[in-house]
């Protein structure tokens, strides 16, 4: 028997937005997405940069461009993340 109330994820996939690093790689770019966290004890706002594995099918995204990623199942040994969106073009 089927919950039919229980159609949405309970758990959405994740999504970030960050600068791409390199696009060297085929199909694949390096994002730094910025985050902005409290400090544990002295309460002052750190910035954490953490490095995500884009999968880019098409091969779209250039160095500099501000990119939106969404979490995906596994791809590859690193990448976890899709390209969904590109929001803005380096100049």
């Amino acid at each position: 028997m089927t919950d039919v109330t229980n159609t949405t994820r309970e758990n959405p996939r994740k999504v970030r937005e960050g600068i791409v690093v390199s696009d060297k790689m085929n199909s694949t770019l390096v994002v730094a997405v910025n985050e902005r966290v409290s400090h544990a004890r002295y309460g002052k706002t750190v910035q954490r940069t953490k490095k995500l594995y884009v999968h880019d099918e098409k091969n779209e995204a250039k160095v500099g461009d501000r990119v939106r990623v969404q979490e995906t199942r596994p791809l590859s040994k690193l990448k976890r993340w899709r390209l969904t969106e590109i929001v803005e073009r380096a100049r």
